[in-house]
């Protein structure tokens, strides 16, 4: 693990990576705040106090961010400087909500947790909401386990959906009016659990391993061709830097709340990889 350098530490769990315009952003559920880091580690709050655990994040066209409230399962918009509801996910979304993935055109589709995991709850299939550009939900797709990390193929064809309890990835085709068909299976890798994820340029996604302390690199079919070991167990992880080529790792010693609320025990490492961003987030 000599290779992961420590970007920044205080992180009480962070999740949704992004790279935008130089800055790395990331959610963290218990500090309730949206953070941008540069890359010698200077970690500022965009959104600080939120009156909900935020999550996933991505980007309208038009630069305006949209950030996943976790409980009260909405997607908000910031205008003028004021988080406003953007989609209310509450008719589609059984748990908690969580990871997103927004496309060019400013569709997002967004995952939950399908059940109370927090309580113990039974597994329970969840459907993947679209929340269109205007505010609009639907469900996407059905079925599906424990929804967590997305990503959309470079050209825009292809959503990539990790299953956190189904042990791999599955995918669709996106239709032009954004609607999700011809679903199959990615990849099954057996006895992980993947979580958050990004695409490089090779078409393999990097996945943080929510099971096991290590990220994994995949291919479509299942073919694993890389695994590296992580410093604390990781949640999240995103390519970027200059060159796209830098791996960030969102660790924490756990998921539960007991384990990491108000503990600042997670941090953020990054290394060097072989090939680039690539796609969506």
């Amino acid at each position: 693990m000599s290779d992961w350098e420590m970007l920044v530490g205080g992180v009480d769990f962070g999740e949704g990576p992004r790279w935008r315009d130089g800055l790395l952003w990331y959610s963290d559920f218990y500090q309730a705040a949206v953070y941008t880091v540069t890359p010698d580690g200077e970690r500022t709050a965009v959104l600080s106090d939120l009156p909900d655990r935020p999550s996933g994040l991505g980007w309208m066209p038009d630069g305006t961010l949209l950030v996943v409230f976790m409980t009260t399962r909405r997607v908000m918009k910031l205008e003028d400087g004021e988080l406003v509801e953007h989609g209310d996910l509450s008719g589609v979304a059984t748990g908690h909500c969580n990871d997103m993935v927004v496309d060019a055109n400013g569709n997002a589709y967004v995952g939950n947790f399908g059940f109370d995991a927090e309580a113990g709850g039974d597994p329970t299939p969840a459907d993947l909401a679209l929340v269109r550009s205007d505010g609009s939900v639907e469900v996407a797709a059905s079925d599906v386990r424990f929804p967590n990390g997305s990503a959309i193929t470079p050209d825009g064809s292809t959503l990539i959906v990790g299953e956190s309890y189904g042990g791999g990835y599955e995918a669709w085709t996106i239709n032009d009016d954004a609607t999700l068909s011809a679903r199959r299976r990615w990849a099954d890798i057996p006895g992980t659990a993947p979580d958050g994820c990004t695409l490089d340029s090779e078409g393999a996604i990097w996945f943080s391993d929510a099971m096991t302390p290590q990220v994994i690199r995949v291919r479509e079919g299942g073919e694993v061709v890389d695994t590296v070991a992580t410093p604390a167990p990781t949640y999240a992880c995103m390519l970027g830097g200059d060159d796209g080529r830098t791996l960030f790792c969102l660790t924490a010693p756990g998921s539960h709340p007991a384990m990491v609320s108000g503990l600042a025990a997670g941090a953020i490492y990054h290394r060097r990889v072989e090939h680039a961003r690539a796609g969506l987030p």
